[in-house]
């Protein structure tokens, strides 16, 4: 199978012999998702990584399951908490889950993703939530900024109750919900809460300007056929302008589309007065594997995630 990795991968992998030798991610693990290459394929990454994961059920861990937080069906979050009341209110981190904008869940049964965000946040001081939303084609543009504002209203209302600190909310998305959050963040009128009641938005392997490249068909699904609308329906701008600060993260062997956004939001947000927004390019990773390994011993991208929750006043 090595003999088929591609010379881009190889490439890859020889660009780097020092990051690879001090890599936390074992040898064989990175050449299977090179040999996987820069595809979106949940299934395969989940045999690599599910083996790695904790198994419920999670000692040291209160969880809530399907809290409703507005009226529809897939208005549902999951709160994660610390058995031990903590001694001040913590951090609360909300993960965003992906899908193309037509499918995704925030948990399947019998799978430990994406338990495994909420776990690797409750032992690194948060209260965690994990949240759902409203799928296209049913519910297109904004219904996914609509549905971060509702959740986020949620957790401003009730997380002081489960030790949550209201003040410090971070929201997280990957791939389709890192654009929902990025969504969120830009367009202020989607704010139930004042200044969008977040303390920082954390953005993996997102989409922020719809008009730098052919729509697929995942965003058709979501944001329709005009490309006429797609630049007020982009966040770049929105970011730009944005006092919540954001770090946004892709991997090394992401779908091209999505390394290109990412070096798009880098650059722009380096032309702005307040300097460069925190980002970080996670080396060996795949568009899955970036999070389906946290909560393993591969940390790079969640030593980046508190440092900048520390970094914000």
């Amino acid at each position: 199978m090595r003999l088929a990795v591609s010379a881009m991968a190889a490439a890859l992998i020889m660009s780097g012999p020092a990051l690879a030798q001090q890599s936390p991610m074992p040898e064989d693990l990175a050449w299977k998702l090179l040999e996987l290459g820069r595809v979106i394929d949940p299934p395969k990454t989940a045999e690599l990584y599910a083996p790695l994961q904790q198994k419920e059920p999670y000692q040291g861990v209160k969880v809530e399951r399907d809290v409703k937080y507005g009226p529809a069906d897939r208005h549902l979050l999951d709160v994660f908490t610390p058995d031990t009341a903590a001694a001040a209110p913590r951090p609360v981190l909300i993960y965003i889950h992906g899908g193309g904008f037509i499918a995704g869940s925030k948990r399947n049964p019998g799978s430990p993703f994406y338990d495994n965000v909420m776990l690797w946040a409750t032992k690194s001081g948060f209260v965690g939530v994990n949240a759902t939303y409203r799928l296209a084609p049913a519910f297109p543009w904004p219904a996914g900024a609509e549905d971060m504002g509702a959740i986020v209203q949620w957790i401003a209302d009730n997380i002081a109750s489960r030790g949550g600190d209201p003040r410090r909310i971070f929201l997280m998305g990957q791939s389709a919900g890192a654009v929902h959050v990025a969504s969120y963040v830009s367009h202020s009128e989607f704010h139930k809460v004042k200044g969008g009641g977040l303390a920082g938005a954390i953005m993996v392997s997102g989409i922020y300007d719809l008009t730098a490249s052919p729509a697929g068909d995942a965003e058709l699904a979501y944001y329709g056929s005009d490309p006429s609308r797609y630049a007020e329906r982009s966040s770049l701008q929105g970011l730009l302008a944005s006092p919540i600060p954001f770090l946004t993260t892709a991997a090394e062997l992401d779908p091209p589309r999505f390394v290109e956004q990412f070096e798009l939001l880098k650059q722009a947000s380096c032309k702005r007065p307040s300097g460069c927004a925190r980002s970080f390019m996670l080396p060996q990773h795949s568009h899955i594997s970036e999070v389906y390994a946290i909560n393993t011993a591969d940390t790079r991208l969640t030593d980046e995630i508190l440092e900048f929750v520390k970094s914000v006043k």
